[in-house]
Order: C-alpha cells, then structure tokens, then sequence
C-alpha cells in the first residue's frame, strides 16, 4: 500500500511552525515596554489606544521590505540585522510626517522554514521596534515550497504611527531661506543593493570577506549595517524645532526623496561638500565606475534622514542631534526655482 500524501509531505510543516512561534515568543514580548496588548498567536493583534492624548489624532502607515539587501544576508549566512533594516524602512516613512510609531507587522514567506533562522530575523525585527519605540503587534509566516529557492525567504513590515491633526508635516509651509538639515546614514541602509553587489562583486571580484583598502571592518559586515532608525532624534526636533518637512532618502537618493516635500516653485540647493560620505560609497563608484549623478540618484551617499526648518534654527537643531547621538549637518538650504530644472540640486 502506498504511503499516505500529508501537508508535511508536500513541504509545509506545520509543526515546524508551532515551534517557531514558541521560539518568539519571548522575543515579541520584549518590545511590549508594560503595555497590555493581545497575546502573539491569535487571528489579529490589538493594540491600547488612548485617543483622549490626542484632540485630532491621524493614523499614519506604511509599508516597505529591504530588496536585495536580502541576497547580501543570505551570502553572508548571517540573519540577526535584517530584522532592523525591516523595521526602519517603515518606521522612518512614518516620522516624516512627524507620527509617533504605534507598533509594527512583519511577514515572512520561505520556501522551508527553518526556525533557527527565522527567529534570528525576528530578534532583529524586535530589536529594530525597541529601538523606534513601538510594538511588535504580530506578523505572518508562509511555507511556500517551491515558490522561493532553498533556504531563501522574503520579507515585508507594515507600521502604523499616529500624529495631532494640526502637527501633520507634509512640506507645504516649507519657504525660501529654510535650511536643509541631514541626520548622517550608517551606510546603505537598504537601497542600492543590485547596483553595489554588481561593482563590488561582479566587476571588482570582492567577496563578503575581503576589507578592501579604506574600509575598517569587511565588505560582508560594512553591507550588513544596519538602517538607522531615526525616531528618537526626528521626533525630538518636531517637539522642539519647527520642523517643515522631512525626507527618508531611501531609493532615488537625495534628490528623488527631497523633491517629493519641495512644493512646486522651490528648489533644494544642497552642498555635496558639507557632510563626510562614508568610505563605502567611494569603493562602490570606482570599482564600478559609476557616475557621481549616478550614485546620487541611487543611494543616501551618508545622508538618511533629511529635515527642512527655518535658517536661524538651523545651528541648535544640528547640536540638538549631535546631543541625542546623531551626526547631523546644514547641508543646503531652500531657494526660488528661477529657472528650469529639478527641485534638488546638488551643487
């Protein structure tokens, strides 16, 4: 008699994911910080909303995962970052309009799962909602067998924040004469990835080991830095700063992300020269022999998060940073659009 056909049979093992729940557990619940929200295991999370702190509030959300950067954690074998970049990309749409994270989702598809490693992600994605403040409400995880190669996943995070009506930034007020601020990046953060693994890889024959001249750790660890989340210090200057506008340079660089909260008749006039670009974007141009227009339209070449205030607050806003751990620097400031052209321009 033949055996019998099971969903375990098939690729997917359910028991598999019991024991991967029972692994995260105590991992999801150290992002709750005392609050009483549902139980992970449920059909859908709940989170305490107290709505009488807000007059007008607004939900805010957003969604994002970290591309190909995936390819760079599966190279290196190492899972316990990704976790960060996952939550950043979402939590850092959210602040620029100057919401508070609430709490976060994630959800992880595999062709296999494997517990081991899909709790490493996880610790990560619970260290990255510390870290932004908000909870780890839940997330989804799916066995697709012969959907994703082996030992390959895909992740995608989803962030819900909440700002007052009337403190909702949306770039509109943002005039002539407003200084441009840039909060330093740690590296790549999660953009750029097909374009830095061609230069490094295909064209200049690095590997994930290899600490090519001006580099202080190796091409593996310097690719794996994880996304700044950078919503301790953005909502720390929208408290005390009259903070316009603000830009989360992810792809497109600086002048796709700073043209979107640039209202028409303005231009962006930043100085390429007034922050340090990190080393890294440097290997990547030369030994892929990538234009500078280039490098700029494809990652933050060191500069993450981008803020718009008015000119005399410039100074104390960057000192403000600085005070909080994060680098930050005047870098251009806000003009008349006089002629035709893109509202970036980075001189």
């Amino acid at each position: 008699m033949s055996e019998k056909t099971t969903y375990k049979s098939a690729g997917v093992d359910v028991e598999e994911g019991e024991r991967f729940v029972r692994l995260i557990k105590p991992l999801v619940e150290s992002t709750y910080a005392g609050m009483k929200v549902s139980p992970l295991g449920g059909f859908a999370g709940a989170f305490p909303l107290d709505a009488g702190a807000f007059r007008e509030p607004m939900l805010v959300s957003a969604t994002d995962g970290v591309g190909t950067k995936l390819k760079t954690a599966f190279s290196a074998r190492r899972f316990d970052t990704i976790g960060i970049d996952l939550v950043a990309m979402s939590v850092n749409d959210v602040i620029t309009c100057g919401a508070k994270p609430l709490f976060f989702l994630d959800y992880l598809a595999t062709s296999k799962l494997n517990s081991e490693q899909a709790s490493e992600v996880v610790k990560g994605i619970c260290e990255g909602c510390v870290q932004a403040g908000c909870v780890l409400m839940g997330g989804e995880t799916a066995e697709m067998p012969g959907f994703y190669a082996e030992g390959e996943f895909d992740l995608a995070g989803f962030c819900v924040g909440m700002v007052e009506k009337d403190l909702y930034i949306d770039g509109a007020r943002v005039g002539p004469g407003d200084a441009v601020i840039g909060l330093a990046s740690g590296g790549l953060h999660s953009n750029g990835y097909s374009l830095a693994r061609k230069a490094l890889f295909d064209i200049g024959g690095y590997s994930m080991d290899s600490k090519p001249q001006g580099l202080s750790k190796s091409l593996g660890e310097e690719l794996l830095e994880p996304t700044v989340i950078y919503s301790g210090v953005v909502l720390g200057l929208c408290e005390k700063f009259d903070v316009k506008a603000l830009a989360h340079v992810t792809g497109g660089g600086i002048p796709g992300n700073l043209s979107r909260v640039i209202p028409d008749g303005l231009l962006a006039a930043i100085n390429s020269q007034s922050w340090p670009e990190p080393p890294v974007f440097d290997l990547i141009m030369k030994t892929g022999n990538i234009s500078r227009d280039e490098m700029y339209s494809t990652f933050n070449c060191g500069v993450g998060m981008i803020a718009v205030l008015p000119r005399e607050q410039a100074e104390e806003a960057v000192s403000f940073a600085g005070g909080l751990s994060e680098a930050a620097y005047l870098i251009g400031e806000i003009r008349d659009l006089d002629t035709q052209g893109p509202k970036v321009r980075i001189l």
